[in-house]
């Protein structure tokens, strides 16, 4: 099943996004991202890579046997990416994905070759063409981070069987009243902004879980 096109950039200021309008912007707007996988030593390797396209089962690229990238998806069979989409700082959007990847086969890997034609130019051949191959990523956690909007909007997603990262905010007993972490809280947290402006908070404890759904 095909994604639908990406709503445009106002339209998403005013309407909760789904997973398809974050993968559909990986695809379509952004494209080339920066990707990290392990070595050997556990120490990150980056390289750009293009992601090529999505569907309701994740996100398709390619790249060429051989390659350090190639063997260290297949040994570590995990990723994680970030594309960033604007001209600077102020005006621009990020989206992270981090998952598991697995190798498609032969007619995905010829639909994202049709899809992307630039890659006959770089594979001009049917015989270097053969190098090729597809990989998706089918099940992981992400973040949207837009610095553009006021307050910055930050929210993250999941796909597969990869429940969303929740981050929380807890009143300690320490909680004197003081009020001197709102701003870092607003500007950590901004999709609490509503919330917090209202109230004084402080002593607080931040907190990252990320839980991992079986299927079913």
């Amino acid at each position: 099943m095909k994604i639908s096109e990406m709503e445009s950039t106002k339209s998403f200021q005013e309407t909760e996004r789904g997973i398809e309008w974050y993968f559909s912007c990986l695809v379509s707007e952004i494209h080339t991202v920066i990707a990290a996988t392990a070595d050997d030593d556990g120490l990150p390797v980056t390289c750009a890579i293009d992601i090529m396209d999505s569907d309701a089962c994740g996100l398709y690229f390619l790249t060429a046997r051989g390659k350090g990238f190639y063997h260290r998806l297949r040994k570590r069979q995990f990723i994680a990416l970030t594309g960033v989409h604007g001209k600077g700082t102020m005006s621009s959007f990020a989206i992270s994905v981090r998952g598991h990847v697995e190798e498609t086969g032969p007619d995905i890997l010829n639909h994202l070759i049709e899809r992307n034609r630039y890659m006959y130019e770089i594979y001009p051949t049917e015989e270097s063409r053969k190098a090729l191959v597809a990989f998706r990523i089918y099940e992981g956690t992400g973040e949207y981070f837009d610095l553009s909007s006021h307050p910055i909007n930050r929210r993250g997603f999941s796909f597969g069987y990869t429940e969303n990262t929740e981050e929380r905010l807890f009143i300690t007993e320490k909680y004197t009243g003081c009020g001197l972490c709102l701003s870092a809280c607003l500007l950590i947290l901004p999709v609490f902004h509503s919330v917090l402006k209202t109230r004084t908070v402080s002593c607080v404890v931040y907190v990252l879980k990320s839980v991992r759904k079986k299927p079913y």
